[in-house]
């Protein structure tokens, strides 16, 4: 007890504000900190808990954020696990002291990522992607800067590589956060690392004349007050600090000297609306001398990205120039909260509506301490439909969510894609099917004059879900022989035919959803890949298996409807070609000025990859009916051994939630099996998707409806 009272003594000149309880919980965590003694003498310096947790305290961070800094400390990763912190501090804690060690380890940068921006990019989104809370990177941030206050105790080429990996990296993550604090000092401490010279001119020259800028602009702001008070405008006016890493590259894009430069001398001006914001103007120029080549409009003329302010600079009495930006409150928290978020027009990003509500909800949280349910569902959804993986060589790919070492492999090169016949993931060989995760390492397996197999798009086996990948493969094909996809097309519509059971085929309406005038024109294009196994079968009907899903309108009255859109059952629709959708898929309408509204699959190529200005066109759909149409089939599997037979493809099927209603297994003389059974199927291509997987199971020779 005296020991937690000491502790609580220690924590409160270290956080002010805090309350009683919440010291209390500080404590707790430095006595565990404490617990775990000192690093070793020849353990390289690392920062420690309490130093970054007093860092985040200045800008104003959660309790929970403080103590996941605390427990983050590097001598605590042998003694306390995430069960032993989530039992002490809860959940949230321990999830966040897990993210802020795996950020504390990654080692992925390399200096080569100065030259290649798209590099540091995906590097800094993949940071952004794998951590489950955005504080956590927060925390790294604050950690960086610890480590920059003590680099000077470390080796040249560390000091340089950790520089040059901030100024990279962090410095940016920091920027686009909105923590312009911490901006600063990260881009100081590494600047003064990698160019000490030029580092020590400019803060000699700020230093020279620090006491007459302060009383300059302290003079500017009293005056420019007083002129406002006396016509009755409100507004807040202060100081606009700049950093030297600021002021350097300034001096460099521009071609000056420090003396030069204009804002250097600089103040803020918010008032309450844009009528203001010119009223404030009129008087500054009236009042002192203006550069006209100084003075921009963004109000009349906003930047791309929507930001709104007046910018000109001045000439006072003493001859001094000084910038004023002049802005209304709602274009100040537009700047700072919303999507003008400064980073954009500086570092060229594109714009993401998860990052920035998730950039928006940490500015709050920064400014105010009052956000209880901020706090307990702060989970970032930024980039959740990326994936970052690595080459061999530690280059790394931005992928859609759910790639494969396949589609890895055409992100690579088209060439390593035709020729991929295996793939190790973090040294480990996995199947072309197997769903990669941020963070890994692929290495693809090819072999010489090696080309596709039409399998990989085959939908319902999955060896490709990216649209680039995807269009390569059939890119090959299409420059095939004719003759060649001809007799391949035929190949594949023969093998569905059989599979299916299906007996009686009517040319005209197999033909007419693809619009084709012969059956050797859809032989081409099954061959080509332009008709996939999944549009294949939904036209290949088998009769018991084709009710309503497949009329293109619904019908008027709801108890009938087919398709529900936006909760109205009397709106006409067309289904999409693109992906065939059939009863029990997950879908979306997309209204067309030409041709309504088009039912989609959810997770439709064609859906995923619209523009922002396209997805405004998307509009809630669903199947009507409380009860998913079930057609009881009977299946057979063929199989060169029955050993486990049964128990893989009931697994297979449970994971596709089809239930087995018979099942008999019979093993033959030659040690071969048939399993002959009965489950419930609601479509003919969900039939289809269903044999194409039983068929890629171990030992399993063919898979087809009984007829």
């Amino acid at each position: 007890m005296a020991a937690m009272s000491n502790r609580f003594s220690i924590a409160k000149p270290r956080f002010p504000g805090l309350s009683d309880h919440d010291l209390e919980q500080v404590a707790k965590a430095l006595a565990l900190v404490d617990e775990a003694g000192e690093p070793q003498s020849d353990a390289p310096p690392r920062p420690r808990g309490i130093d970054v947790a007093t860092i985040l305290m200045t800008v104003h961070i959660d309790l929970v954020s403080i103590l996941a800094a605390l427990l983050s400390d590097s001598r605590m990763e042998s003694s306390q696990d995430e069960a032993s912190i989530a039992a002490r501090f809860g959940p949230v804690v321990a999830s966040l002291v897990k993210d802020v060690r795996w950020l504390n380890t990654v080692n992925i940068y390399s200096p080569d990522m100065a030259n290649q921006p798209n590099q540091a990019e995906i590097l800094r989104r993949m940071l952004l992607a794998m951590t489950h809370d955005v504080r956590a990177v927060l925390i790294k941030l604050a950690f960086r800067i610890q480590r920059l206050r003590n680099l000077h105790r470390e080796d040249a080429s560390i000091r340089r590589f950790i520089a040059r990996e901030t100024l990279d990296i962090y410095a940016p993550l920091a920027n686009r956060l909105g923590i312009s604090q911490f901006k600063w000092e990260l881009e100081d401490l590494a600047f003064h690392q990698l160019d000490p010279e030029h580092y020590q001119a400019i803060e000699k020259s700020l230093a020279d004349s620090r006491d007459q800028r302060e009383a300059i602009i302290a003079q500017f702001v009293e005056t420019l007050r007083h002129q406002l008070a006396s016509h009755g405008i409100k507004a807040k006016v202060h100081g606009r600090p700049k950093h030297i890493y600021s002021i350097w590259c300034k001096m460099r894009r521009k071609r000056l000297t420090i003396d030069e430069l204009y804002d250097l001398l600089a103040v803020r001006v918010i008032v309450d609306d844009q009528a203001a914001c010119y009223s404030v103007l009129g008087l500054a120029h009236n009042q002192w001398q203006y550069i006209p080549k100084e003075f921009d409009d963004y109000i009349a003329n906003p930047k791309e990205n929507g930001y709104q302010s007046l910018h000109t600079v001045v000439i006072d009495g003493q001859g001094n120039r000084i910038e004023i930006q002049i802005r209304s409150k709602a274009m100040h928290e537009f700047a700072e909260l919303g999507v003008a978020s400064h980073w954009r027009y500086k570092e060229g990003g594109k714009y993401n509506a998860a990052t920035e509500k998730n950039i928006a909800s940490l500015r709050q949280l920064l400014e105010e301490r009052n956000h209880d349910n901020l706090l307990e569902n702060f989970r970032t959804e930024l980039f959740s439909d990326r994936v970052f993986v690595l080459t061999p060589a530690g280059k790394l790919i931005d992928m859609i969510k759910g790639a494969t070492p396949l589609d890895f492999a055409y992100a690579i090169h088209t060439d390593i894609g035709h020729g991929c016949r295996g793939a190790k993931v973090n040294g480990q060989i996995k199947p072309l099917t197997y769903t990669l995760r941020s963070g890994e390492q692929v290495e693809i397996i090819t072999a010489k004059n090696g080309k596709p197999n039409r399998n990989w798009l085959d939908t319902n086996l999955g060896y490709l879900k990216t649209p680039r990948a995807i269009g390569k493969v059939k890119s090959w094909f299409k420059h095939q022989e004719q003759d060649d996809n001809i007799a391949a097309g035929k190949a594949v519509f023969d093998k569905e035919v059989k599979r299916l059971g299906v007996k009686h085929i009517d040319p005209a309406d197999l033909l007419k959803p693809f619009k084709l005038t012969s059956e050797t024109q859809l032989f081409q294009a099954i061959g080509r890949g332009d008709i996939n196994s999944r549009q294949l079968a939904a036209a290949l009907r088998i009769p018991e298996l084709a009710p309503a899903s497949f009329k293109l309108a619904p019908l008027k009255t709801r108890s009938n409807s087919v398709i529900t859109v936006a909760d109205a059952d009397n709106i006409v629709t067309t289904l999409a070609h693109c992906c065939s959708p059939v009863k029990g898929d997950d879908i979306i309408g997309f209204i067309s000025h030409r041709r309504g509204i088009t039912i989609h699959r959810s997770d439709c190529d064609n859906i995923r990859h619209l523009s922002q200005e396209q997805q405004k066109q998307l509009i809630k759909a669903e199947w009507s009916g409380q009860h998913k149409a079930s057609h009881n089939v009977p299946v057979i599997v063929e199989a060169s051994s029955g050993h486990d037979l049964l128990i893989a493809v009931s697994r297979l099927l449970h994971a596709a939630k089809i239930n087995i209603t018979e099942a008999s297994l019979k093993t033959h003389h030659d040690a071969s099996a048939t399993l002959d059974m009965r489950i419930d199927i609601e479509s003919t291509a969900q039939l289809s998707q269903v044999l194409s997987r039983i068929e890629q199971l171990p030992n399993v020779v063919e898979a087809r409806r009984k007829v």
